[in-house]
């Protein structure tokens, strides 16, 4: 293809969506201030729907306010747990200590006056959500590629979120994002190693003209399909 990156690089990209992980343990340490502000730069370039830019980004940086939001997390995760009901012993093994051990704790908030923003969002306002997911997933890939470590905390009441940050009528937080050096990535995703859940075939999820209708993309043979991309692109284990 004419605008296609080279072999290497297009590989790289492909590396880094299929070896980023949901991190839950980290090493501690730091990231220069150099490395995250390119982080940021690569969240901030992401698409968003009207070129809303909805994504707001704040530093956590004090230890009694990661406390306080630890605190938060572990009272969301205690309730999540019970209305689980049979799996409630099995998701409270499953530790979220990133908010203390990561070196950068980063909290993610929808910007206040959305509202004003129509543009493709008229029929589905959602899109404000859909675009700063893009920012932080943009964000995520750029930390495998740097050798971070990020984990996506959602375990948490936001009106409690929006107190303790001062998130201004309107603002919505989103995540919480732990941050930073790690003493391995998994091999698997987490969740799938502690058998909570295992990806789905993709062959499952497309269709063609229509909902539920088997997609022939998936019928190629092996050849043809292997043809169409770099022989070095890694695929992720299922």
């Amino acid at each position: 293809m004419a605008h296609a990156f080279e072999a290497s690089d297009a590989s790289a990209v492909y590396r880094a969506i299929h070896e980023r992980r949901d991190m839950r343990h980290f090493a501690g340490g730091q990231v220069a201030p150099e490395v995250l502000r390119r982080l940021l730069g690569a969240a901030h370039h992401a698409p968003s729907v009207g070129f809303m830019q909805p994504w707001r980004f704040i530093r956590i940086r004090g230890q009694a306010l990661r406390e306080q939001l630890h605190r938060v997390v572990e009272h969301e995760r205690v309730l999540t747990a019970r209305a689980l009901g049979e799996r409630e012993d099995e998701f409270m093994r499953l530790k979220v200590q990133g908010l203390l051990d990561a070196a950068e704790l980063l909290a993610v908030s929808l910007a206040d006056g959305r509202e004003k923003h129509v543009f493709g969002r008229r029929t589905l306002p959602q899109m404000d959500l859909a675009s700063a997911s893009c920012a932080i997933q943009n964000l995520w890939l750029a930390a495998r590629a740097e050798g971070l470590g990020m984990g996506w905390v959602s375990l948490f009441d936001p009106a409690e979120v929006s107190v303790l940050l001062g998130l201004p009528e309107g603002a919505e937080p989103i995540a919480l994002l732990c941050l930073g050096p790690v003493d391995a990535f998994y091999e698997e995703p987490m969740l799938q190693r502690e058998r909570w859940a295992r990806r789905a075939p993709l062959s499952s999820l497309v269709f063609d003209e229509g909902w539920g209708r088997a997609s022939d993309l998936f019928d190629a043979s092996p050849l043809s399909s292997s043809s169409s991309s770099p022989s070095s692109i890694p695929m992720e284990p299922t």
